[in-house]
């Protein structure tokens, strides 16, 4: 994960910073270290992914942690590394595909065979349906969000249906009672859901 990443912290259900990583990191360190009750949690402002940070220690440590997970993560300059001879680094990936018979004769057919018949057909498919995966990807990170920290909220089921629905007048009469800083990201993350 990295300090670049955009992220949202939560003590209980109040919103206690939004930015980078590091920053959010150090806010949601002081809310720990005031040692309130409620729950701190972060967010990755994106996915809603829940962002798992080692308090432990100072704040320095904390950061100190942070970077060396940043180091951890591929590096721009193992790109820069002189080339070897041979096939180039696609990060291709080898994968088992169980088609049937006449879907095997088809790809083998095609110009290139049926690896480069298989990339055409996917990045056919990921063009066509750009704006229907934001959409989807929109919706699954609001309820991400929504489930960890409105769960037990009136209105959550109603609310999720209305998110998946596409009905932002429902969603938002659903989530209308809802904490205010929790509503509002809620919010923010379906926006391009509907």
């Amino acid at each position: 994960m990295s300090g670049q990443t955009r992220c949202t912290a939560f003590e209980g259900s109040r919103c206690i910073a939004s930015g980078e990583l590091r920053d959010v990191a150090l806010k949601a360190k002081e809310a720990m270290d005031r040692g309130e009750q409620a729950p701190v949690l972060i967010f990755d402002d994106v996915t809603a992914e829940p962002i798992e940070v080692d308090f432990r220690g100072t704040p320095g440590d904390v950061l100190s942690r942070l970077r060396e997970s940043e180091a951890a993560a591929p590096d721009e300059a193992d790109s820069q590394a002189p080339r070897r001879a041979g096939r180039p680094r696609l990060g291709v990936v080898a994968r088992e595909v169980t088609l049937l018979p006449r879907h095997w004769d088809w790809l083998n057919s095609q110009p290139g065979g049926a690896s480069v018949a298989l990339r055409k057909l996917v990045e056919h498919a990921r063009r066509a349906n750009e704006g229907i995966d934001r959409i989807r990807r929109a919706r699954e990170a609001a309820y991400r969000f929504m489930s960890a920290m409105a769960g037990n909220e009136p209105g959550f089921e109603e609310a999720a249906r209305s998110l998946f629905a596409g009905n932002r007048d429902r969603f938002d009469e659903h989530i209308a009672l809802w904490p205010m800083d929790v509503r509002d990201h809620a919010k923010r993350l379906a926006a391009a859901g509907f």
